[in-house]
Parts: C-alpha cells; structure tokens; sequence
C-alpha cells in the first residue's frame, strides 16, 4: 500500500479497532514486570513516572492495549490517566483524545 493513499482517518480507525480487540485488564504483577523490560536503568526519565504511577494507585484496576502498528496503550480508569509506548522508540503521557477513546472502550465492555 502506498502512504500517499493512506489518509489519517483510516490510521485512527484501525488503531481504535486493534485497541478494541486487544485491550484487557492487567495485573499489578505484570505491569511491574513490564515496566522492569521497558525501563531496565534506573536513570530512565520515565521509570520514576511509571512506577510512582503505579504506587500510588495499586489499588485501582489497569487496562493495556495494542495497536497494529507495535504501540501499546496502559490506561487507569479510576484516574483517567495513561501512557502510550512503542518499545525501543519512545514512549508519553496519554492526551485527552486517546484516553477519551479508551475510556468508551473500558465503559462499553
């Protein structure tokens, strides 16, 4: 498929898809697990947000996703906060946009 056809709409409308049929409820455990594969030095920028993060809501349930093109998406209803990733080239805080997105999907399951 050649990118001069691609439009913006089509990419958002897959990636709302793959996160639908991907997302689901993780565990502390395996949130913890995964923050130690993304940030595996102590100096990471974003160890002490993601950790930290996870902390100070241990007790709140988390969702994570995936889109097609590799990002991955860790959302916490109960704080409307999230995270996108895409291991290897760079990783940010959530805009209201995508949490908005996740956020319909979590309510509608």
């Amino acid at each position: 498929m050649s990118f001069d056809t691609v439009s913006l709409e089509e990419i958002n409308e897959g990636r709302h898809k793959a996160i639908a049929a991907s997302i689901r409820t993780i565990s502390l455990e395996e949130l913890k697990a995964l923050g130690e594969r993304l940030f595996p030095f102590v100096d990471h920028p974003w160890r002490d947000k993601f950790f930290g993060f996870l902390t100070e809501n241990a007790g709140a349930t988390f969702h994570h996703a995936s889109a097609q093109d590799g990002v991955q998406f860790i959302y916490c209803p109960a704080k409307d906060k999230g995270m996108w990733f895409k291991p290897g080239v760079g990783m940010g805080p959530m805009q209201p946009k995508g949490r908005g997105i996740l956020k319909q999907i979590v309510e509608g399951r």
